[in-house]
């Protein structure tokens, strides 16, 4: 029989002379945010961006143009808590409309929304979810940042199909931020 003392030494040291496992996170060095050319890219930048900065992680903003339609708006929309400070009505007037134009105006105001020079910025054409995934591993990202839309009654049974898919088929941690507009109770 042996003793409480020798017990608890064997434990803490390890069985048979194992040293013990100690856990160590690794660091985060490159974090991607993905965005939508929507009001709720505000919430996920700023989560991401908080993220980012308590990790003291590089950031990559980055925007996937899939319809050249959605960036078509009669009206400029509310980005970055600033009503109209993505103002899209000079490039729309322009014979030649160009989506391309739009969203690096859109990241290059998102940065300089988050205050952080250091921010780089990426503009890519294709599928959202591979598009994603393709870069996130381009830029070897320790993990990816992204919102997720409810669909009504879909919401329960999935994110969505651009979150569902990322989720799917990568081996990079995701960081989901719901977007959804909280109800006033």
């Amino acid at each position: 029989m042996i003793t409480r003392k020798t017990f608890l030494k064997r434990f803490f040291r390890g069985i048979e002379g194992r040293t013990r496992t100690i856990y160590q996170h690794e660091k985060m060095k490159k974090i991607l945010i993905a965005l939508d050319y929507d009001p709720s890219a505000q919430k996920v930048a700023e989560t991401g961006f908080s993220f980012a900065k308590t990790m003291k992680s590089a950031i990559t903003l980055m925007h996937v143009l899939v319809n050249p339609q959605d960036y078509k708006l009669t009206e400029p929309i509310k980005v970055m808590g600033f009503a109209g400070h993505l103002d899209t009505s000079k490039v729309m007037q322009e014979e030649t409309f160009n989506p391309e134009k739009v969203g690096i105006q859109f990241l290059d105001k998102s940065k300089l929304y988050l205050g952080d020079n250091s921010i780089e910025t990426l503009i890519k054409e294709g599928d959202c979810a591979e598009t994603i995934l393709k870069e996130a591993t381009r830029i070897s990202a320790d993990i990816i940042v992204m919102g997720s839309h409810s669909r009504k009654w879909f919401e329960n049974t999935t994110m969505g199909s651009v979150t569902e898919k990322v989720l799917q088929n990568t081996t990079i941690p995701v960081l989901i931020i719901p977007t959804k507009k909280q109800s006033k109770s």
